[in-house]
């Protein structure tokens, strides 16, 4: 296990950085002309993606993503 300090600036970035990459994952799981293969990885990225966001999110925040990875888990 590693540990990171982070200052508040630093903090609201990687927050910032790790909500923008959800997002993108999100669009790309849309896309009809993605094969099945390529939706499985996106799915793994995204799931290893939330939990790190899920460290440092706002419950309120945390939600949104978690509803929408439940979905595409189906």
């Amino acid at each position: 296990m590693l540990g990171i300090l982070f200052n508040d600036k630093e903090c609201k970035e990687l927050d910032y950085v790790l909500r923008k990459e959800l997002d993108e994952m999100l669009l790309d799981l849309g896309d009809s002309r993605l094969d099945g293969e390529i939706k499985q990885a996106i799915t793994r990225r995204y799931r290893i993606v939330f939990r790190m966001f899920a460290r440092i999110a706002p419950p309120r925040e945390l939600s949104r993503y978690a509803l929408r990875v439940n979905h595409n888990q189906r």
